[in-house]
This record gives structure tokens, sequence and C-alpha cells, in this order.
């Protein structure tokens, strides 16, 4: 009250003595306003002021009961509250003796890349869930996935590019089909140096030389398609792929099917009269063969009409479950199907020459090259039918683009390494180093021929009755045709 009416006499009366007139008579409503904003420290020393609503602020110290090693636990002040709260931290002491504040939140908060899923029926507490899988981190309630060609960054706070990988030069994958390619090639060449070089020499003239040239061209790109196998895919890349991956395959078959059957077909004949066949010259051979091959060349070219040639980024093919493991596969645009399909005439040609060379295994070897075409196709069908389970069998791994590229490109090699090995090696070693044998031999004609199947075939009889236990009485040779 006295530091009210003091506070009122200096206001009113100037700071002069006594009672003014003002202050006579005492308006208490005034004095009330002058009671309300007094602030001052009492006697023990605590502020002394009211509210707006005239009342005295609580004032409240705080203990907190403490343990000591020197005496009894008892409370202690550790702060205060009048209108805001005052701590002493250092003085307070928490459970197990530490010294940092506990946490006192019913949830921690989530770390990044974890959204709050909220528990039921309690607002302020929730469980912190992972955005698993391809998912981001979108707000602190959602994951959402990455769009098809992104994957999440570490922390899985957003999204990034997926890398894009291709097969490389350098590869591990690329070593032995490159390997084999280049020395396959090199071997090629050399074989067709020799042959070109020896030319007219009577075991070159023997094999048929036009048909050989063709063969080794089939040869020499089936070596090749390594390359563009390797290469980056792109609109040429993927229109040459296309164009000689059974082109190579297409040609050496051919070439072979229509040797194979050129020799059935004279010795089916010479059985039957000694009259020679149709279309067994060598201009009839290379029409037929060219033949065989313009279907390839013909539905290669519907294809790239139809379908034009492009490369593709296929994010799904290596999109694995671990997003940091993910790669975007760079490739030309042709399925699985659609590359056996490539494939499947050139195939056709090789299963009909595999069925010519069986059925004329029993032909004379002096007289042809049906048996060396007999086993360079037994040998050709065993690397196919091994290409086949590998190449179907990854479909699915991660490592798909490796392994079939792989595998297609070694099979390639190796079944142009069988038809260049059994084939021509063995005339190349006798140009090179027996040409003591490589002279002309007697020319027999086609009456000699008929002459030797006839005989063939008695003789297959003969053994056939010899085993059923028959007895029949020997037959006159047969002289030997000078034609």
């Amino acid at each position: 009250m006295a530091h009210a009416l003091h506070n009122m006499h200096m206001d009113l009366c100037a700071g002069s003595p006594g009672v003014c007139d003002r202050m006579d008579p005492m308006d208490g409503r005034l004095l009330l306003q002058y009671i309300h904003r007094v602030n001052f420290n009492g006697s023990a020393g605590t502020p002394v002021m009211f509210n707006e609503n005239g009342d005295a602020p609580g004032r409240y110290d705080i203990f907190q009961y403490q343990m000591t090693n020197t005496s009894a636990p008892s409370y202690r002040v550790i702060g205060q509250w009048t209108e805001y709260l005052r701590l002493n931290i250092e003085e307070m002491q928490w459970y197990g003796g530490q010294s940092d504040i506990p946490s006192s939140v019913c949830s921690l908060p989530c770390q990044p890349g974890e959204r709050k899923k909220m528990v039921k029926g309690v607002p302020c507490c929730w469980h912190c869930e992972l955005c698993d899988g391809y998912q981001f981190q979108l707000d602190d309630f959602n994951c959402q996935a990455c769009p098809y060609d992104m994957r999440p960054n570490l922390n899985r706070t957003a999204c990034r590019p997926t890398p894009i990988v291709k097969l490389e030069w350098h590869s591990a994958w690329a070593i032995l089909p490159l390997f084999l390619s280049i020395l396959g090639i090199l071997s090629t060449l050399f074989v067709v140096g020799t042959l070109i070089r020896f030319n007219d020499t009577p075991i070159v003239r023997a094999s048929g030389r036009e048909l050989s040239y063709v063969l080794l061209t089939g040869i020499f790109l089936m070596y090749a398609i390594t390359f563009l196998m390797m290469a980056e895919p792109g609109v040429a890349v993927c229109a040459l792929r296309r164009l000689f991956l059974g082109l190579g395959m297409c040609i050496s078959y051919a070439a072979l099917l229509t040797k194979t059957n050129r020799i059935y077909r004279i010795f089916e004949q010479g059985k039957r009269s000694v009259t020679p066949p149709r279309f067994i010259s060598p201009a009839s051979q290379l029409a037929i063969t060219f033949s065989l091959i313009c279907v390839q060349l013909v539905g290669t070219s519907v294809w790239l009409a139809v379908l034009p040639p492009h490369s593709v980024i296929d994010y799904e093919e290596q999109r694995t479950p671990n997003p940091e493991q993910a790669r975007g596969v760079l490739k030309c645009d042709m399925s699985d199907l659609s590359l056996v399909s490539c494939l499947m005439y050139s195939i056709l040609l090789m299963v009909t020459c595999t069925v010519y060379a069986v059925k004329a295994r029993g032909v004379p070897e002096n007289f042809n090259e049906a048996k060396p075409i007999g086993f360079t196709m037994y040998t050709t069908c065993i690397v196919w039918l091994a290409f086949v389970p590998i190449f179907f069998g990854t479909a699915q791994s991660a490592e798909k683009i490796y392994i079939q590229t792989t595998t297609l490109t070694v099979s390639m090699s190796l079944s142009a390494s069988v038809s260049l090995g059994m084939l021509y090696v063995p005339k190349v070693y006798i140009i090179l180093f027996h040409p003591e044998q490589n002279v002309q031999k007697r020319k027999r004609s086609f009456k000699a021929v008929a002459t030797a199947a006839t005989m063939s075939t008695r003789l297959s009889q003969k053994n056939t009755a010899g085993q059923n236990g028959e007895s029949k009485p020997p037959e006159k040779s047969l002289p030997e045709s000078k034609g």
C-alpha cells in the first residue's frame, strides 16, 4: 500500500509535501490501479507484484530427492518457478548416475528413409518403418516407389538414375569369345590364302572349289559375328546383328547340304542306272546353294522392314532385390525368341544336312567327302544341343546378357571351328607338308560310281543275310570301271 501511495503522490502532487488538492478526497479506484502496478522486492528478497487480475503470482521452489555419498538422502532445491521455470541443470541427478537429460517421449524421431506409422489411439506415438525395395521417403508418413528408370539413394530420401551397363570389350565375359573369333578369322584367312595359292592343284579341284569358297565365307562370318555381338548397341549394329547372325550359319550349312545331297543322289542313282542325276555340275550346285541362302536373306529383310531395329535400355533384366545392384542393360530390341528364330532356318539346314550325312555314311570314302561332313555335322549338333539349355536356362539370371551372349558367340565359333578343322585342315596339311600326295588320281566316270554303288549295296545285303543265318553262293566280283 505504501509503495502505491508513494507512486500516486509522485504523480498527482509533483513531489510537494503533504496531501495536495488532487489527493483530497482520495479516489479509491485510482489507488487500486496504483496498487496493481507496484513491483518491488520484499523483505525476503522476492519480487512483489500483481497480475492483470490483481493476484500475486505463484512462486514455487522445485525440489529433487537426491542420494549423496556424504549424507543421508534428502530433498534439494534445484530450481524455482514464478512466471517461468528456472532450473539448475548441474544440480540435478538422473537414474544410473548419467549426466545427460533422459528422453521423455513416447517415440523417437525416425531416421532418414523411414516413415512414421502411427499407433492407433495414441496420437503422439508411432513406429518407424524403413522404405523398402525401390521406395524412397516422400514425407514423414509416406513412402513412394521410384520411377522405373531410377533407384533410391543410400538413405532413401530421393531417387537417382539407375546406372547403364553393356557388354564391354574388356569384360571377362568377352575374353574367350574374342579369342576364339580372332583365332578363327586368322585360321580361315590362312586356309583361304592356301587354297587360292594352290587353286589348280588336284586336291583343291577335287574338293569342289566353288562350294569350298562359299563354305569358307560362311565360316568367316560365323567367327566375325562375335564382334557385332560385343559392339555397343545402336541402330546400325542392331541391323547388322539381325542380318549376319544367321547368315554365316546359313551359308555354311547350305553349302554342306548341297554337297551331301549331291553325293547321296549320285550313289542312289548309281544303284538304279548308269545315267547321272540332274543338277550335279558346279554351276547347278552354286545355284542351289544361293537359292537356299536367299530364303534367309528374304526372311531377314522382311523382319527389318516390319520391325525396324533399334536399341533399348532394359531396366527389368537386372532389377535385383537390392537396389544398389540394379542396372539398366543397353541392348538391341531382340527378344530371346526372335534371336533363336533368326537361327531356326540355319538349324533346319544343319539338321537336314546331318540326315543326308547319315544316309550317305556307307558310300566308299574314295569317292566323296561324306564321312568328314558326317563327323562335322554330328559334332555340330552336339554343340548346339549344349547351347539350348544354357541359353534358356539363364533367362532369369541377373547375368543373363553376359551368359547368353558368351554362349551364343562361343557356340558359333565352335561350330565354325569344327567345319574348318574337319574339312580343310587335312587338305592344307597335305598341300603344305605332303605335296607328293597332292597328285591327280584316276578320274572315275559315273559308270564306275554306279558300279561301286552296286557293289556297296550287294555287300551290305550279304552282311545282313549273314547276320540272319542265311547262306548264299559267292558273288562274282565286278570288274573295276576304267571310265
